[in-house]
């Protein structure tokens, strides 16, 4: 199965003692105020976690759990996977991320992205990757920029799956190209 590495993380397949520290994540509305449905339950994320394992394993990637290193304490969820429905356009790969609370202002999701984007280039061949998020999601806005994502003007969406008129529902498209290795 897939691990992969950063200096102070390990990205790696989900397992159940992931399930109650990332239901607390995805119950903290803090955490989740970017994200549509607003909060988790404790079925909802096990659903989710199910759904990773499945996919990595079908696919050979997929949103993996987050932990660090230094004391093995799960800090979110991130990786690779293949866009919604929801997502215009034809791309093979999209990039997301959830940490903790207090995990945030640390560069872990400068330092995952970096990692989740070289795995696509060296390992998956892929010729580009996008982001995608609600238009008012400045964090992660500036985290994809970060990683040298930019913007793709004109391909603003309205994500179908969030409600008419919720405030999520407007979303922006990031996308980076393979660099020449």
């Amino acid at each position: 199965m897939l691990n992969l590495e950063t200096s102070r993380l390990v990205l790696r397949p989900w397992q159940d003692r992931d399930r109650v520290p990332f239901a607390a994540i995805n119950a903290d509305d803090e955490v989740r105020r970017y994200y549509y449905p607003r909060l988790l339950t404790a079925i909802k994320t096990g659903e989710l976690i199910d759904d990773a394992n499945e996919r990595l394993f079908r696919d050979g990637f997929g949103f993996l759990a987050v932990e660090r290193k230094a004391d093995g304490v799960l800090i979110g969820g991130a990786g690779l996977s293949r866009p919604g429905a929801e997502v215009p356009g034809d791309f093979p790969l999209e990039i997301g991320w959830i940490l903790g609370r207090a995990y945030w202002r640390r560069g872990y999701a400068t330092e995952i992205g970096r990692c989740c984007l070289d795995f696509a280039w060296r390992r998956l061949g892929a010729e580009c990757v996008i982001g995608y998020t609600s238009e008012i999601n400045l964090p992660s806005r500036q985290a994809m920029e970060k990683i040298g994502m930019s913007r793709v003007e004109r391909a603003d969406f309205d994500d179908v799956t969030v409600p008419p008129g919720n405030i999520l529902r407007p979303h922006v498209l990031y996308r980076i190209d393979r660099p020449a290795l």
